[in-house]
């Protein structure tokens, strides 16, 4: 099993769509794997965390989740032998499932900490998740906070396209540079403010 880990991208409620930033990040870095869900508009707990299990396991390499919305919630529902694989996270616009009918079956959401380093993102005006549920979600998890000023939900239609940030984020969950592939260097001329708690 190479020790070089593997970047899972996880998205949400709905998947992510071209030019979101989980999308670019898929195509662009070298050895990114995408959880392909069956259900993307209706999905069940169980479902949605089998698959990214079985994701997970298949890999022969740690992993460290890139998680966007429902993908946030689903990862930290993950049974003890996928868990055991994963080295770190970065957990952006986690969902509130207890607040969100289609959502539900995800809840309640796990309030323990995580056995991996991992670091939450989140906006102050995000519409599907109050900046305190997600404060609150990481003290839990036990993750380092990043909150973002009037980002939304960190998505395509609040403007998040390549998001440098969001790399150097994910770049400190991972002990080697990340590698692009060829023609895929992102911009990373710009930055957004934040804060960290």
């Amino acid at each position: 099993m190479s020790s070089i880990p593997k970047l899972l991208i996880v998205p949400g409620w709905r998947d992510s769509g071209p030019g979101h930033w989980q999308s670019l990040w898929a195509e662009s870095i070298v050895g990114a794997v995408r959880v392909q869900q069956d259900n993307w508009v209706s999905p069940t707990r169980s479902a949605w965390v089998n698959r990214i299990a079985e994701t997970v396991l298949a890999q022969d390499a740690p992993v460290v989740l890139v998680a966007h919305s429902l993908g946030c919630i689903a990862c930290t529902h993950l049974p003890a032998e996928a868990v055991a694989r994963v080295q770190g996270a970065l957990l952006v616009a986690p969902a509130d499932p207890e607040r969100r009918a289609p959502l539900v079956d995800f809840s309640p959401v796990p309030y323990q900490a995580l056995p991996y380093r991992s670091v939450v993102v989140a906006s102050a005006n995000d519409p599907y998740c109050p900046v305190r549920t997600a404060g609150a979600y990481a003290r839990s998890w036990g993750s380092e906070f990043v909150r973002l000023q009037n980002a939304g939900h960190i998505n395509i239609e609040s403007g998040f396209g390549e998001w440098p940030l969001g790399l150097a984020l994910l770049q400190s969950l991972i002990p080697t540079p990340l590698a692009f592939h060829a023609r895929a260097e992102p911009n990373t001329s710009h930055t957004l403010e934040f804060q960290t708690v």
